[in-house]
């Protein structure tokens, strides 16, 4: 199976969906623990949430394998994105929850994660490049979409309920400012969503690598909160109605990014 899902589409943005994948090889599943084989930890349903990307003319790419498999929003040489904090690696040996990932004695060795990157995370990343390239050459400017969701509590991670829209920029760095200033104020206007700028998820491996506003790449990401629109215990069910609501603050984020390119 190939690592990703791509569709080309007729406008600057490019939406990244680096955790949306279910997909892990037999001989990978065979190893993993009960509880892990649901795959709890995924973005659910993001391809669904986001389904007015073409219509707005986004390039969309999704991944396909499970974050088990390997994390492809995580740096190769699998060093901490949050130094002092507790940080998902490469490859996981746990599920968020801590527990464990694998059967005991059944993790993958070096040789096994050095396969992973160049099978998996490398063709992702290569197939990101060359959209980023392609489009800054037909239209001179490029923008990143990360659309990424999560639980809206993992005591791991962060204490109490995680606010509802988590706009990530890498502290400013990864986008220009009044790009940042304009979407920030669009989830701050979002009715009953709760909302906040570079806070505990201020952007993962993606928009810190490839967001160089100074060569008009602009990366953001978008952490947002499961609740908003579906379950979030198995069997993970999306909720259409919730889904609605939010999805229209989504649209106005991606309209927003278009608009301040024309």
């Amino acid at each position: 199976m190939s690592p990703y899902r791509y569709c080309a589409g007729r406008t600057p943005l490019i939406i990244s969906m680096p955790h949306a994948g279910t997909f892990v090889p037999d001989d990978m599943i065979n190893r993993m623990s009960e509880r892990a084989r649901l795959v709890p930890d995924t973005d659910w349903h993001v391809d669904c949430l986001y389904d007015f990307a073409e219509d707005l003319g986004a390039s969309l790419l999704v991944a396909t394998h499970s974050r088990y498999v390997i994390d492809v929003n995580r740096p190769p040489d699998n060093q901490p994105l949050y130094p002092g904090a507790d940080n998902t690696g490469l490859c996981p040996l746990t599920l968020f929850d801590r527990t464990p990932l694998y059967g005991p004695g059944r993790e993958p060795d070096e040789a096994e994660i050095e396969c992973r990157l160049k099978t998996v995370w490398q063709p992702y990343h290569d197939r990101l490049t060359e959209s980023l390239q392609q489009t800054i050459s037909r239209f001179g400017v490029a923008l990143l979409y990360e659309a990424h969701t999560i639980r809206s509590r993992v005591p791991r991670f962060f204490r109490g309920q995680l606010p509802d829209l988590n706009l990530g920029t890498a502290d400013g760095t990864s986008a220009a400012h009044e790009l940042e200033a304009r979407m920030f104020a669009v989830c701050q206007s979002a009715r009953n969503y709760t909302s906040v700028l570079n806070g505990r998820f201020k952007g993962g491996y993606i928009i810190r690598q490839y967001g160089r506003p100074a060569e008009n790449i602009h990366a953001v990401q978008l952490e947002l909160s499961q609740r908003t629109y579906m379950e979030e215990e198995p069997p993970f069910r999306f909720n259409e109605a919730l889904a609605t609501q939010v999805r229209a603050v989504l649209r106005e984020l991606m309209e927003v990014m278009l608009k301040w390119a024309a």
